[in-house]
This record gives structure tokens, sequence and C-alpha cells, in this order.
């Protein structure tokens, strides 16, 4: 947990799921640039007391925070009522974390996910850079239609994060836009909305069939991804190689594609196995989505399959699935950790009946065979390639 100060709020913070451990904190220099900017260019927007009582309008009307992190910006702007639009269901749990360990009124927020509808008109946009670029562009084609000539609109992330193509975004689709100076390597987006700007529909999802050469009976079946889903055009190569060392007679069991992506490796599994029944999870909307469009366009018929956006396996009974494939992540949006990892392991061996199995996929040098003899004690490496193993740990 960590606290973060500003002329807005002198809030404690945390992930989720909360880990003393964790070293990485809630908030960063950019979040705090901006909510800096905020007070000193709206100071009429800064808690006051009267705003938190019952029923007060919000002064700055509608404000809607994209891409929160951690909850950090809403927390911070709780007594301005704002909407949160995000894709993960981790960012939803630390906000409504963090907002009951700040004692604010959660009832004043609303909380809506990539895939709802955006508020009809919004004041205050204010943009938190999203490491996908494709992920912007759709969010901003979504909100433009709300957004009017008095719209605030500013956006935020660390220098590292804003490139040329991130302003050409809010030009095309918002309207003029500048950035600020540099502080603490954190730089800010203001754009000007411009009315005249024709509103156009986002160019996402993609559709794109899998090539002939795809392992397995997925070649050329057709693949959908929403924006912001890993490799939206192609098949990447990891899921490609994690396809040609899939487990085989896989009849009548239960399977999770966990961090399914769009859902390749689900549907591998489906069309090779019919009868077997099929969990597959994210905890990106977005990924979900896309899972589900990929096997309606393409899974067989009667295909038993279930989509769920949550935790890792939480809530999976434990001891009720045979078997787990995984490519799990090692960034957690701009840090490299392997906590993810280690949690989506721990759900796996869980969530696993005993003598059922975990398949795992990862970059060589990521060393997860380590943590896998340590929670399973044993692991096994099922193939490799210079860049490329698959492992396997069986619940004993």
């Amino acid at each position: 947990m960590n606290r973060l100060t500003t002329s807005w709020a002198d809030v404690e913070l945390a992930r989720f799921p909360e880990d003393p451990r964790d070293p990485l904190r809630a908030w960063d220099a950019a979040d705090d640039y901006l909510l800096r900017h905020l007070a000193e260019e709206h100071p009429a927007w800064l808690p006051s007391g009267e705003d938190d009582l019952p029923g007060a309008p919000a002064p700055a009307g509608t404000v809607a925070v994209v891409g929160d992190r951690w909850g950090a910006l809403v927390t911070s702007l709780a007594h301005l009522g704002p909407v949160q639009i995000t894709d993960s269901h981790l960012t939803r749990e630390a906000t409504r974390a963090n907002l009951a360990r700040n004692g604010a009124d959660a009832s004043r927020v609303r909380l809506l996910t990539t895939r709802d509808t955006p508020p009809e008109r919004i004041d205050v946009l204010l943009v938190r850079v999203p490491k996908s670029l494709a992920l912007l562009e759709d969010q901003l084609h979504r909100i433009a239609p709300a957004v009017h000539p008095g719209t605030v609109v500013a956006g935020t992330g660390m220098v590292k994060e804003i490139h040329t193509s991130t302003l050409q975004l809010f030009e095309r689709i918002i309207g003029p836009t500048r950035t600020s100076l540099a502080v603490r390597k954190a730089r800010l987006i203001l754009a000007t909305p411009d009315p005249d700007l024709p509103r156009t529909p986002s160019p996402w999802p993609h559709r794109y069939a899998l090539p002939a050469d795809a392992p397995g009976a997925v070649a050329g079946r057709t693949v959908v991804n929403h924006a912001g889903i890993f490799c939206a055009d192609r098949l990447d190569i990891g899921t490609r190689f994690f396809l040609r060392h899939l487990p085989t007679d896989l009849a009548g069991s239960r399977v999770v594609d966990l961090g399914c992506g769009n859902g390749v490796v689900g549907l591998a599994v489906s069309l090779a196995a019919p009868d077997a029944e099929l969990l597959l999870v994210d905890e990106s909307y977005q990924a979900v989505a896309s899972a589900e469009e990929t096997f309606r366009a393409s899974a067989a018929p009667g295909t038993k399959a279930e989509f769920l956006v949550g935790d890792g396996l939480d809530g999976v009974p434990a001891g009720s699935v045979d078997l787990v494939l995984n490519n799990p992540p090692f960034h957690s949006h701009q840090a490299t950790t392997d906590r993810t990892a280690r949690r989506m392991f721990t759900g796996a061996r869980r969530a696993l009946r005993r003598g059922g199995e975990l398949w795992v996929i990862g970059n060589r040098h990521l060393g997860y065979h380590v943590t896998l003899r340590r929670l399973f004690g044993n692991c096994d490496v099922v193939a490799s390639d210079p860049k490329f193993v698959v492992l396997r740990a069986t619940k004993r």
C-alpha cells in the first residue's frame, strides 16, 4: 500500500490483489502530474466538503476516466462522481477496494468496462494512455460522440508511453493536440475538441483467417480480435509453438484456457476434442469478447465452452479441472514482473484435480520451471526451441 498526496486528495492506494510483498506502487508520476494540473487549472473542482453531500451536483459535470491503472485517479476524484472506463477486471476490483479504503462514496462512481456503452455526454475526459495504441484508438472512437466543444480533455502517461502516433490519434479523433513539458519523466496530452471532425466508427474488431500452415485443426479458421489483444493481425510465434505441442487424448476433459486472449488455444482443443468442456478465462474484457466471437465464428456446433472475465481461477471449484493451458503475461502495464504468472500457477494448482496437469508456454529466460517445481514438486519440459519452452506440472 502507498500514499498519494496531491491538492485533490491524500489517499492510500494498493494494487489488486493486495500483496504486502509487491514492490510496485498503485500510482506513478503520470497520475500525480495530471491531478496537479487539474487542481491548478480548475480550482473550483477541488473538494469543498459540500460536494460530498448526497445529491450535490458534480461541479465538473460528467467526468470520464479512461484507462485508470489501479483506481488512483478515480479514487482521488471520487467527490466529482467520475465514470471509470477500463478493460481490466483487476483495475475495477482495485478501484472498489481503494474507494472503500479511503471512505469514498462509491455510489457516486460508475464503473464501466470497455465493452459498455460510454456516457452520452462527457464534460471532462481524462485518459491514462494505455500500452496498446489500438485500444486507445478504439476507445477514442467510442467516446468522441460524447465530447463537445467545452469538454476538458487531458491525457497522461510516462514519457516512454507517449509517441507521435499517440498524439496523432488524439488530433485525428478529438481535435488539436499539444503536449506539456516533461515532469519526473511524465507528460500530459492536452486536446481541444473539434466539433467539425467526422465521427467515424471504430475500425475494431479485426478478423482474419489463420494461415494454412497453422498447427492442427485451427488452420484457415477465423479469429476475431478486439482492440488491445496481442498480435491482432496474425498468429504470434509463441502461440504457434504452443499449438504444435498441445496435449492429446482430451476427450471428455474439463480444460481451462487461462489468459485466453483471442481464444485460439481453446479453439484448438475444442476442434481436437469436440466433447471436451472448455473454460476460457482472462482479466481483459476485450480478450474475453474476442474469444467468444472467435468461437462463434470457428468452433464446431455443440461445442461446450464458457467464458469468464476474472482474476485467474478465483471462483473455479477446487479439484474440478483436468487440464490448464497457460501463456502467462510477464508485464503489468509497463513493469516487468512474474507476480501474475505466480498467481496463475497457484490458482491452477488449486483448481486441478489430483493427477491434473498445468501446461505453460513462456520465453526460456523467464525461468518458470523454478516456480513450478516449488509449487507442484515437479516440472517436465515438453518441448523447447531457442526462444520458447513448453512446461508440464502435475498435481500429485
